[in-house]
């Protein structure tokens, strides 16, 4: 699962293929032992995060949108996809 970005101990990352389970577009985050799945419309799709972490990543999902759907279209075709730089 390539890791797409890091920020405040936040891991985002995204699987290739992953449109069967969530047909959505979305992301995987981890922070500590919190695990969610998340639409890049900010949706929580399972799992959960503290609040504070939720809103970083929906803030950052605000931010970096157009990378995210980029990211994702090429993820569900096997094709690679580039780092997104984390809040700054």
């Amino acid at each position: 699962m390539p890791e797409l970005s890091r920020f405040y101990s936040i891991v985002i990352k995204m699987i290739f293929e992953d449109n069967l389970q969530h047909s959505k577009p979305h992301i995987h985050v981890y922070y500590n032992e919190f695990e969610a799945s998340i639409g890049i419309d900010g949706e929580l799709l399972a799992g959960n995060l503290p609040p504070k972490q939720m809103k970083l990543v929906q803030a950052w999902l605000i931010l970096h949108e157009d990378e995210l759907y980029k990211a994702w279209n090429n993820a569900v075709m096997k094709k690679p996809f580039d780092k997104i730089k984390p809040l700054e």
